[in-house]
């Protein structure tokens, strides 16, 4: 090998050597920091399984308490916060609690559920606006559905005016839900009830040609 080729590499090594305490320190930390984020990241992705099972086995608690009849079922629920797993445990608990003829009981748990999901939060309306009807509590409950527009809704809605006296309104709405329907549906024989107690008269179904 040539002199001059060996000082090119004794030259480069050097060249290296000075990079690296110029730099060193950086490039240590820079790694150092990368583990720690990927070592971070594996934190937290454990964390989140194990607070998902924990979750979970808080859930599972609380719907055999339920099931149960146990009176800290209440406080089990309470205890999952909001999220679905309360939801689902509040839907639960308040029907139970209806079964056990509870139902101011059954109106606060439904009162207390938070979902950002529509059509969760329209099925705990649907709950709690007829409970809140039997409870003498029609206007509450027309609220809740003032603005709803599936046929069970517009249902209660007419159950809510009913109770207020408000006949004509009632009759609109279960002509309105009628709509919705399908001529073969259990559910328009009940509206067809509820429209004549409400001082209707049912239309007849047009017939298919």
């Amino acid at each position: 090998m040539a002199i001059d080729e060996l000082l090119d590499e004794h030259e480069q090594s050097e060249r290296v050597l000075q990079w690296l305490r110029n730099n060193g320190a950086g490039l240590i930390g820079g790694i150092l920091l990368g583990l720690a984020a990927i070592g971070g990241w594996k934190w937290w992705e454990q964390r989140g399984e194990h607070k998902q099972l924990e979750t979970a086995t808080q859930y599972q608690a609380a719907m055999d308490a339920i099931q149960a009849k146990d009176a800290q079922a209440g406080n089990k629920v309470k205890a999952l916060g909001e999220g679905v797993y309360h939801t689902l445990a509040s839907l639960e608990l308040a029907k139970t609690q209806v079964e056990a003829n509870q139902r101011d009981a059954a109106i606060a748990t439904l009162k207390a559920i938070r979902s950002k999901d529509p059509a969760i939060a329209e099925v705990v309306n649907l709950r709690l606006a007829r409970l809140l009807i039997d409870a003498k509590q029609a206007d509450a409950a027309l609220k809740l559905v003032a603005n709803a527009s599936s046929p069970a809704a517009i249902e209660v809605r007419g159950d809510a005016q009913l109770a207020l006296g408000q006949h004509e309104q009632a009759r609109q709405a279960y002509a309105q839900a009628m709509t919705k329907l399908d001529v073969a549906s259990p559910q328009r024989r009940l509206l067809e009830l509820k429209l004549t107690e409400a001082g209707g008269t049912p239309a007849k179904p047009e017939a298919k040609s």
